[in-house]
């Protein structure tokens, strides 16, 4: 559904009106197309304190694209800063991150990206501790005031494995990541493992997608076979005639199949006879009512479908081996989840699990199988299902966060794209939330 208000304010009687009355101006936000490829500008590269790192972040930064300097230069405004702030261990070291970014935050081009890298907190040092995790709360709230269309991040590196946040930073530092902001990714220090052909990093992979036939499903699958997967898109048998113009516009199969099924598992595993390489969880459904007026079976409908099915299958296909070595399970939990909805108590349960699964299974997946195990959190994405939401209720979930919009389905699909990459090995257990950074919830 079209954001008209996002379009008046992009006109000047719209500007104006909307300045006089103090209401939100959103920026058009530029996404990922063919023309529009990367960030259009050079990247700053600045540091807090004297990093160990610098010069290996330095080359992984080179290997984005983006041209890297080193100081501001007043012809050319930057169209991303990163900011190496591993090496802030004290409170008075934060004066470092100050210094680096007060004099060039207002020289950022609209639409930019600012990454903050970092590492975990030390549960040896709590001086470095507070240090570390006060950058967190510094990234929220710049990401909240910076404005027109920035969005910012907090990247936590290995010390001694720099390289391994290339695929991470490729993603941040483009127009792939332009409805996430306010985010906090941690990476292990996996190795990664180069793409062949970066224009088509997931060829020669399968992907499967849950939920495929139309909305954010069907989005994540177009995306998957854009980078180069052979993707099956599943969803209900009741879906089969939709489903199969997704699949047909995607030169993909398409697998008609409640999840639900108890042999929902092997039913997968026949369709990818070579094993599966990124198993997208994305179906889910909604039975709103407060819990007072909730019956049993809207309870147990969504739990159903949202997480036990998802903890079924991928248990199953899990110990079937049918997810190869070097595969990517991507889950789909909520910002519902983090924050609660009213009305909502079956949904937003079903979608805290998925995170609580994520956490629980990622390291014991990738130390058994080689998988990783992530997950997406949207916000408001505009879809069908948003676009049946009561008006005012639309505009307050399209406007309570930084960037003042909602997302589209590209948004959630770019995301899982990224967690799918064979040089996104170190990405693992992360909860990565698509929503413009929603002012509700973490």
């Amino acid at each position: 559904m079209a954001d008209r208000y996002l379009h008046f304010t992009g006109t000047a009687p719209g500007r104006f009106l909307t300045r006089k009355l103090g209401l939100p101006q959103p920026e058009r936000l530029r996404r990922w197309s063919l023309e529009t490829q990367s960030l259009d500008g050079p990247l700053l590269h600045l540091t807090a304190g004297d990093s160990a790192v610098v010069q290996e972040l330095e080359a992984v930064l080179a290997a984005t694209g983006l041209t890297v300097v080193r100081s501001a230069e007043p012809a050319s405004r930057p169209a991303g800063i990163v900011l190496d702030a591993t090496a802030v261990a004290t409170a008075a070291g934060l004066g470092d991150v100050h210094a680096a970014l007060h004099p060039v935050v207002r020289s950022l081009a609209p639409g930019g990206r600012i990454v903050i890298v970092g590492v975990r907190p030390s549960a040896d040092d709590h001086h470095q501790a507070a240090a570390q995790q006060a950058l967190e709360g510094f990234v929220r709230s710049l990401g909240k005031e910076i404005g027109r269309g920035t969005t910012v991040q907090l990247l936590r590196i290995e010390p001694d494995a720099a390289a391994s946040a290339e695929s991470t930073l490729r993603f941040l530092l483009s127009p792939r990541s332009a409805y996430i902001s306010g985010q906090v990714v941690e990476l292990t220090g996996a190795a990664p493992d180069p793409a062949a052909d970066p224009a088509a990093p997931l060829a020669g992979r399968t992907a499967l997608v849950t939920g495929a036939a139309r909305g954010i499903g069907a989005s994540v699958a177009s995306v998957l076979a854009r980078d180069g997967a052979q993707v099956i898109c599943l969803d209900i048998p009741q879906a089969r005639d939709e489903l199969a113009r997704t699949a047909d516009r995607l030169g993909a199969s398409a697998l008609p199949l409640d999840i639900t099924a108890d042999d929902a598992a092997e039913r997968i595993a026949a369709a990818a006879p070579d094993g599966l390489d990124i198993l997208v969880h994305n179906a889910g459904i909604t039975r709103d009512r407060r819990l007072a007026n909730m019956p049993a079976d809207r309870w147990s409908q969504v739990v159903e479908v949202n997480l036990d099915s998802v903890l079924r299958t991928t248990d199953a296909l899990l110990e079937a081996g049918t997810i190869n070595r070097g595969g990517r399970i991507v889950a789909t939990a909520s910002i519902a989840g983090i924050a609660g909805n009213t009305g909502q108590t079956n949904y937003a349960a079903s979608k805290a699990g998925i995170i609580g699964l994520v956490r629980s299974l990622a390291p014991r997946a990738a130390a058994d199988h080689g998988v990783t195990v992530n997950a997406v959190a949207p916000g408001f994405i505009e879809t069908r299902m948003t676009a049946a939401v009561p008006l005012f209720i639309r505009e307050a979930g399209r406007r309570m966060n930084s960037l003042a919009q909602g997302g589209l389905p590209v948004d959630v699909a770019e995301t899982t794209a990224w967690f799918a990459q064979p040089a996104s090995a170190a990405v693992n257990g992360q909860i990565v939330r698509v929503c413009g950074q929603s002012l509700l919830g973490a």
